[in-house]
């Protein structure tokens, strides 16, 4: 590794850890020439790139911050840290790059976004599903928020957590 410092390639690993849930590797290192400290972190460097098949036909790389502005959309206003949105995000990258090899349609990415949404926070549920369904109409959005009206109700949802209420 090149030392930032004096830029010799001739240094020692002082120690190594686990990071970020063990996706990577932190390395402290110390150059042998001027005796300075960096760290490196190592990576698993995804070998495809994941295309969106957009609703139109056409293809894009994938690029998370496309999922993040529409969920940072539908929960403005709404008692959810940056930090859960940034996991979400998280998780439904990771589940697509795990379930798909090259390939994904924008619907799937859609409909697994709203699936988390949905046990989030119902009213940014809604706000990203009026979106994504493209409703034109009161009775669509109705359509949808009976559905949602008859689920079941989760534990948490009863205890009031998402500002439903008991």
């Amino acid at each position: 590794m090149i030392c930032p410092y004096c830029g010799k390639d001739d240094d020692k690993v002082i120690d190594s850890r686990a990071s970020e849930g063990g996706k990577v590797i932190r390395r402290r290192r110390e150059c042998l020439g001027c005796e300075k400290r960096f760290t490196t972190y190592e990576r698993v460097e995804q070998t495809a790139r994941l295309m969106v098949i957009k609703r139109d036909g056409t293809r894009e790389p994938f690029n998370r911050e496309n999922m993040l502005k529409g969920i940072q959309a539908a929960c403005g206003k709404r008692p959810i840290s940056e930090e859960r949105l940034q996991a979400l995000v998280e998780e439904v990258e990771d589940e697509l790059h795990r379930e798909h090899d090259r390939e994904v349609e924008t619907l799937a990415i859609g409909e697994r976004l709203m699936a988390k949404l949905r046990e989030l926070d119902e009213v940014a549920y809604i706000r990203y599903a009026s979106e994504y369904h493209q409703f034109r109409t009161l009775d669509e959005l109705m359509v949808e928020l009976r559905e949602m009206m008859n689920r079941p109700k989760d534990v948490k949802d009863q205890q009031g957590l998402f500002g439903t209420g008991a």
